[in-house]
């Protein structure tokens, strides 16, 4: 039996990797080649390491990535912009990403609730899946399960890891394509709403 539901792949791009704190700098998305993508300037410094790792950089109150500037959206209007694009999938809608859970999932939840939108974004989301879990239980033999090795394994391609669109595409295709999971995996590696804190 078919997914019941859309499955949206997301990725942020943040300031650093302390989930209490980072500002997202990049949200982007991706579901059935509907793409969704927002850069947002930081009102924070990045940490040390993160813009050699992501390529980006703030330079008199303008984001770059990789020395380009980049048009920037304010995080409220972002958040605002997806919850709008994911009203146009045919529910219920789980966000998908590489780590999730112990990531993406809890910095957006953490700024959705202090815009206080997270319950507008709960009538559109019922909960999120992560893929590492779920790519760790398909195939436990591999050797590394990060998703830049995973694309390279699967697709025999690489990518840009830090460009949140081409991530959340590439995770789509490793998905859909090849790992085909049934809807029990895909359930149990999904922390539904009515579950979380």
């Amino acid at each position: 039996m078919a997914w019941q539901g859309t499955i949206v792949f997301f990725d942020l791009q943040t300031t650093g990797l302390d989930t209490n704190s980072c500002h997202i700098v990049q949200l982007g998305a991706s579901c059935e080649h509907t793409i969704f993508n927002r850069y947002i300037l930081p009102r924070i410094p990045f940490d040390h390491g993160a813009t050699k790792v992501n390529g980006f950089t703030v330079r008199d109150g303008q984001l770059f990535h990789h020395g380009e500037p980049v048009r920037t959206v304010s995080l409220y209007h972002s958040l605002k912009s997806f919850i709008k694009y994911l009203c146009r999938f045919p529910g219920p809608v789980l966000l998908a990403a590489h780590y999730a859970w112990g990531y993406d999932q809890i910095v957006l939840m953490r700024v959705l609730r202090k815009f206080s939108l997270f319950e507008q974004f709960k009538q559109v989301v019922s909960g999120f899946v992560d893929t590492l879990p779920l790519s760790k239980k398909l195939y436990p033999r591999l050797k590394w399960f990060n998703q830049p090795y995973l694309v390279q394994h699967f697709l025999g391609e690489r990518y840009n890891a830090h460009n949140a669109v081409e991530k959340a595409k590439e995770l789509e295709e490793l998905f859909w394509k090849y790992w085909k999971p049934y809807n029990e995996e895909i359930s149990e590696f999904t922390d539904w709403f009515y579950a979380l804190k």
